[in-house]
Formats: C-alpha cells, structure tokens, sequence
C-alpha cells in the first residue's frame, strides 16, 4: 500500500505537468530529477567524497544534456568526449589512493552517462510528433513491468530469475510484468499512437519490457557492489528516486531509437 500511495502521489504531480506544460515542463522537471538521481548514485559510489562528485558529475551531465538538447548533435558529441576528457584529468587532479583511481574514474563516468546523460531521451521523445503518446508510452512500459512483476512474483513467484542480484524476482514475475507492461503499450497504442501496428505493440512490451527488467537488475548489482540496499529514502516504499527510474533509464535510450530508427518519427 505504502508503494502505491507513493507512485499515486508522484503520478499526480507528474503528468498534470506532462499533460499541460508542454515540452518546457519536461525539459525542467527532467534536469532536477537527474540531479536528485545524481546524488543519490554520489552517495552511493562515492560516501566520502559526495559533495565534490556530484558537482562533478551533474557538471558533465548538465553539458551533454544542454548541448543535445539545444545545440544539435555536433556539439552533443563534442560535450561527450570532453565529459570523457574532464573526468580524466578530474582524476588525475583528486585521484584518492593511486590503486582505485581507475575505479574512482569508471565511477564517474558510469554516473555521469547513464544516471546523468540518458534522462535527456525523455524531453526528446516529448520533441517528437505525438510526443506526449511516446512519453507516457516510456512510463508504461518501465513502470508496468515493474507493477505487474512486482505482484505477479508476490502471487505466483517460484523460480528464481537471478537470485545473486535479485532474490525478490522470480520467472513468473518477469512474465507477468512483461503480458501487463504489453497490455499497457496497446493501451497507449490505441489512445496515442494508432499508427503502431500489434508487432510494434508485441516488440516495445516485451522486448523494452525485458530491458527495464535489465535495467533495474543493473542498479540492483551496483546497489550490491556498494554495500547499500537503497539508492535513498525520498520515496516512501520505493527507496530513491533512482530506484523508482533505473528501468526509465535503460527504456529511454531504446524508445526513442526505436520511435527515431524503426517508424520514423
């Protein structure tokens, strides 16, 4: 209950904004949850040194997102190696012990990349025709298969579907958020984006589906390799934001490629 509560609260806060802001709402509701996410990786992989890496790393973020999204691709791409470069010779300037400063690099750039870089594909598919369809499209399909995972495998779990970084999930659980996430997506289809055909219905339920499973199987490694069980506390059965958006993060970069690549928007 407290989960749902939670996420209830967020939605209606959300897509009122989503809905009636336009393309601005999103370009500055996205930057402050990459921050609040960022810092809350900062704590995460860096206890000791949370200040000076998230400055850093929201720094690099802030440029690879204002550079895409207001510049065009060639200066996107130019933020991106100099993000590459700045983070190296951050290193080389505050490297800690000399024996983890290829971590402590590794670190940043995971940061800034995936936590920071791949939250501006939300404001891009909201650019797109049809591009409130797309965004909510995202939501479903991260979140649903979440949901419906999540209720599936409390029901119905039996099989373990990677018991080393998710002991929680089960087989039955995957399946389940992955038929609810599909029925979500043809939902959005024949609201939003009737030009979807039922292969595209199939392929972005359950082929993104399994890849917000990744994603928040990704985060749950990491979680564990930083001896944490939660990225934070700001979401009242969820943990942190990045908790609630690891599978958003993994889903954005493939919709918007898919929307982009494959139907041409």
């Amino acid at each position: 209950m407290t989960r749902i509560v939670a996420a209830l609260v967020g939605l209606a806060v959300l897509l009122p904004a989503m809905i009636w802001g336009g393309t601005t709402a999103v370009e500055i509701i996205v930057p402050i949850a990459a921050l609040l996410c960022m810092d809350e990786y900062a704590r995460m992989a860096f206890p000791d040194d949370r200040p000076f890496a998230t400055s850093l790393m929201t720094a690099l973020a802030a440029a690879v997102y204002g550079s895409v999204l207001y510049l065009g691709d060639r200066y996107g791409l130019l933020a991106c190696i100099g993000v590459v470069l700045v983070a190296m010779i951050s290193t080389v300037l505050r490297p800690g012990p000399i024996d983890r400063a290829a971590d402590r690099f590794g670190r940043t750039l995971t940061g800034v990349a995936w936590v920071g870089g791949t939250f501006v594909f939300m404001p891009l598919l909201r650019r797109l025709d049809g591009g409130l369809a797309w965004v909510f499209m995202l939501l479903t399909i991260a979140w649903l298969s979440d949901t419906g995972g999540y209720f599936a495998g409390r029901f119905f779990g039996k099989h373990k579907l990677y018991e080393a970084i998710s002991p929680k999930k089960t087989v039955e659980g995957y399946v389940g958020g992955m038929a609810l996430a599909t029925v979500g997506v043809g939902v959005v289809r024949q609201i939003g984006l009737p030009d979807l055909s039922i292969i595209d219905v199939v392929v972005l339920g359950v082929g993104l589906g399994t890849l917000g499973v990744i994603g928040d199987l990704a985060e749950s490694m990491l979680k564990r390799s930083f001896g944490v069980k939660d990225s934070g506390t700001l979401l009242p059965g969820h943990g942190g934001l990045l908790d609630r958006v690891d599978a958003v993060l993994f889903v954005a970069p493939a919709l918007y490629g898919y929307a982009v690549l494959v139907k041409g928007y």
